[in-house]
């Protein structure tokens, strides 16, 4: 196939990635007991030649869980064809990549609350103590 996009600075090509092949499970009939319609795509982040320091660091940082010994795995079996199965692989491992390696966002600047909204919340809050003291069982 071909060099996989993530991003404008980030391709994973075709000479990295690994497909492994095996027979898918669910329904499907005597297709499933012969045809080699699952995928697994393995993709080595810890070596890949591709990626700068500052987005492998992020990669591996975000996808600790998902790696075994720096390689991402992904699988794929939803389809019956085996073509459609490497295009959904395909296709999950860039989506991942993509969030895995996109910069983290700006800092909230904070800010104080304005002086409306600070009497809305002590307006209900007086509100809210009316109504449960009214609850409050005064019996005589």
């Amino acid at each position: 196939m071909d060099d996989l996009v993530i991003s404008r600075s980030l391709t994973v090509r075709d000479s990295e990635l690994k497909e492994r092949f095996s027979r898918s499970g669910g329904p499907g009939g005597q297709g499933v007991n012969t045809a080699d319609s699952r995928v697994e795509l393995s993709y080595d982040v810890a070596n890949a030649s591709e990626i700068g320091p500052t987005i492998r660091a992020r990669l591996l940082d975000r996808l600790e869980g998902r790696l075994v010994d720096g390689v991402l795995t992904i699988a794929a079996s939803e389809h019956r064809t085996q073509l459609a199965n490497r295009r959904a692989a395909r296709q999950r491992l860039a989506d991942v990549l993509r969030e895995a390696a996109a910069p983290p966002p700006r800092k909230r600047r904070p800010t104080k609350p304005t002086r409306g909204s600070q009497e809305r919340r002590l307006t209900e809050k007086k509100r809210r103590g009316r109504t449960k003291q009214g609850r409050a069982g005064r019996w005589d």
